[in-house]
């Protein structure tokens, strides 16, 4: 059986030799397609025949049939056949070729880690005769989030390989992306000794860098080295710069800068566009915004989601939300489909100016044109709903968003937490509380707040008291508002004594009680007949520019009167 498929790829071989090789490959598609199983000889002598002839792309679509076992045979398995088409070649333009079609058919296939094996094979053959391969490689390594990686395989390699300004600038971007602008000013110093210029595309990377990193003195050097360098800056240098100026809150310099560019004759593309609109909603601008909108599309720049998203979250912020919304009719009409965040933008809106049935029909909306609410999406309806007093709705989206298995935030608990505590459902209450460890969320003062105000509420001392002490064993300090919380829980059950244990323990700390405070320890101190003690505590109030009220001075009156008439 061996034998006749070796025999018939033989023949197979002989016949393909003889023609040229786009052909060559259309018979071995027939062949494969009538049964013919191929041996390594014959899939070699095809990707050495396209090779010869300088038909890398259609060697590396065979390679990637290979590997994604759409081309399989029972004579070889895919290491043994890349083992057969890589051993013992000679040094050569066709060995090259082939080896960076077996690189560039694993690197689509996402088999990063094998790629690399095979250039280290091609190095060590010395088979690198130009740095394509090499930059491809670099490329996806960086794509990858493999900065480390990346970092080193450049360095590994930059006394093997002739590197190009190509190789640089994907290691700068890396660079600058990883948020370490030191070594991607390094690479410019190391580029230029190799007797290489930087590009306008390197500047760039280097000038979004430092914007994004917060350097905008640096960019702006960056910016002018360029004009002395002779490069000319494009519409993307431009944008980069006046997005970074904008973001440091200079909005003079970043539009002085949008002027300079029209003067160079650079007129601006969508995301120059994009960065203006958006600066200009920021500060309130809607028609600026609309002017610019206007002016993009009449020159032929076509609009996309951010630029809708953008005008849309300026209308909402100026409470225009009915607008807002039929912008969503014109993206449909310009064939722009909106994202979740166009939704979650909108409902923002709606929430914002209470309108939550329109805020709840918006979320049906998204969900019927096949989008899933995000965390962000339930936690700004939540936040809506609390701020109404519809604690009901807040725990029916609680419910949903744990259906959907989406975990909630910090803020998604603090708010749910709230929500049952005012529904007197503290039990529930204590399950969100409970839960936040599981989710890897630590309780703030202000959950801890809550929860105790609620269980003072209910006239549980016991247990707020048990939660305030375990406040101290999470390293969470006690606010002001949890403390007065806390004494006027012991004086509704007239404990004075507690109550006065916590009022000195909140000065010792700095703290200061609020005029409630005061007066309701005053007030148990007077019912107990201790007026003496309450008397101190009226002269304390006093001291710290508290006004005590006239009740309070009654009580302590009328408790003086009292005790003199027992006597």
């Amino acid at each position: 059986m061996q034998e006749m498929g070796k025999q018939q790829a033989l023949i197979l071989i002989q016949k393909m030799v003889k023609i040229p090789p786009l052909q060559a490959l259309s018979l071995f598609n027939s062949s494969i397609q009538q049964g013919f199983q191929h041996t390594h000889h014959s899939i070699s002598f095809l990707l050495q025949h396209l090779l010869d002839h300088h038909k890398l792309p259609h060697a590396q679509s065979l390679i990637l049939q290979i590997l994604s076992n759409k081309i399989s045979s029972p004579f070889f398995t895919v290491p043994s056949l890349l083992h057969h088409l890589t051993q013992n070649q000679n040094p050569s333009m066709t060995t090259a070729l082939l080896y960076e079609s077996i690189i560039n058919a694993h690197l689509k296939s996402q088999l990063l880690d094998k790629a690399l094996i095979f250039f280290n094979e091609m190095v060590d053959k010395g088979l690198v005769f130009r740095p394509n391969i090499f930059n491809s490689l670099l490329g996806s390594l960086v794509r990858s989030n493999c900065f480390e990686k990346a970092w080193l395989f450049f360095n590994e390699l930059k006394e093997r390989v002739k590197f190009d300004v190509y190789s640089f600038g994907i290691m700068i971007k890396g660079c600058c992306e990883n948020g370490n602008l030191d070594k991607s000013f390094q690479l410019l110093g190391l580029l230029q000794d190799m007797g290489l210029s930087p590009n306008v595309v390197i500047y760039t990377t280097l000038i979004d860098g430092c914007c994004k990193n917060g350097d905008i003195e640096r960019a702006r050097l960056f910016f002018d080295k360029m004009g002395e360098m002779g490069l000319v800056a494009n519409q993307y240098t431009f944008t980069v710069l006046i997005n970074g100026l904008f973001k440091k809150g200079l909005k003079k310099d970043g539009f002085d800068l949008f002027e300079k560019m029209k003067i160079n004759g650079l007129f601006p593309n969508l995301y120059t566009y994009n960065c203006l609109m958006n600066e200009y909603c920021g500060e309130g601008k809607i028609c600026r915004a609309f002017d610019l909108f206007d002016e993009m599309r009449e020159r032929g720049v076509e609009a996309n989601v951010v630029t809708y998203n953008t005008l849309i979250g300026g209308m909402c912020r100026e409470e225009r939300v009915w607008e807002a919304e039929k912008l969503v009719d014109q993206m449909k009409k310009a064939a722009v489909s909106p994202n979740l965040i166009t939704y979650n933008t909108l409902i923002s809106g709606f929430c914002d100016v209470g309108n939550l049935d329109k805020a709840s029909s918006l979320l049906d909306q998204l969900k019927s044109n096949g989008l899933s609410p995000s965390l962000v999406t339930y936690n700004i309806l939540i936040e809506g709903y609390s701020k109404a007093g519809n604690w009901k709705g807040v725990a029916d989206l609680a419910r949903e968003m744990e259906g959907r298995g989406i975990s909630p935030s910090k803020v998604t608990c603090t708010v749910l937490i709230d929500a049952y505590v005012r529904l007197q459902e503290m039990e529930k209450a204590f399950q969100i509380y409970s839960s936040m460890e599981k989710f890897g969320l630590v309780p703030d003062v202000y959950v801890y707040g809550v929860l105790i105000h609620g269980l003072c509420m209910k006239g549980n001392m016991k247990e707020s008291s048990k939660l305030f002490r375990s406040m101290g064993e999470m390293h969470v300090e006690p606010s002001d508002v949890i403390y007065n919380t806390m004494i006027h829980g012991y004086c509704k059950e007239d404990n004075s004594y507690r109550a006065l244990r916590l009022l000195r323990e909140m000065e010792a700390k700095g703290l200061v009680p609020n005029v409630a405070s005061y007066s309701s320890i005053i007030g148990v101190l007077c019912k107990d007949g201790k007026w003496e003690e309450a008397e101190v505590l009226l002269d304390k109030m006093i001291e710290l520019q508290l006004k005590p009220s006239a009740s309070i001075l009654n009580m302590i009156s009328k408790a003086k009167k009292f005790t003199e008439l027992k006597i």
